[in-house]
């Protein structure tokens, strides 16, 4: 096995392990059939949303670096990253990634926290219930469109060796569109289907 394919295979490995915007998603859905939860099961579920988000700062940092090493073990200039356009659709989609989840973890995310930590009953009261509706509503959102982002990078990521049609691009990112809108409508009970 040569330097290249083992960075090959770390940086895909990489990209799998930022699947969180669909298990967060996931989640939230899962979370909604509960109705009006106990405290300690909202909690619960709001743990594991939280805790991905630094997960996920390390799979992008990975991501990023073992992408850059590809290119320099390969022979390709790093110059390739602004000249190549699928190697700079994917920069720019994991750099919005990464903005995305700068937001969540420290704008919304802490906005969520203080919320809940105000709840002193083993229900969330009505008032607070109302008030972490609209971050929590926006968090699910981003998370449609960091799933849709995640799916496209792997789509790219796939041509940098073999260039597709452009038709069958625009055909896997409508897909991928539908995918990620029918996650964030649905807990995909049966995955694809």
């Amino acid at each position: 096995m040569s330097a290249y394919d083992a960075i090959k295979f770390l940086h895909i490995l990489t990209v799998v392990f930022m699947a969180a915007p669909l298990y967060n998603l996931v989640v939230v859905n899962e979370r909604l059939q509960f109705g009006k939860a106990p405290y300690a099961v909202d909690r619960y579920f709001e743990n594991l949303i939280k805790s991905n988000a630094v997960r996920c700062f390390v799979f992008q940092t990975t991501a990023f670096a073992t992408g850059v090493l590809l290119v320099i073990v390969s022979g390709l200039p790093w110059t390739a990253l602004f000249t190549n356009w699928v190697l700079l659709a994917k920069l720019l989609l994991l750099t919005v990634l990464s903005l995305l989840l700068s937001y969540v973890h420290f704008v919304l995310q802490p906005r969520i926290e203080a919320l809940l930590a105000r709840v002193q009953a083993a229900e969330i009261p009505p008032d607070i219930a109302g008030q972490l509706s609209p971050w929590r509503a926006r968090r699910k959102k981003l998370a449609g469109f960091c799933l849709f982002f995640v799916i496209t990078l792997v789509l790219l990521g796939v041509q940098v060796s073999t260039t597709f049609h452009p038709l069958l691009t625009g055909l896997l990112i409508l897909l991928a569109a539908v995918f990620s809108w029918r996650v964030y409508k649905s807990t995909i009970p049966y995955g694809w289907m």
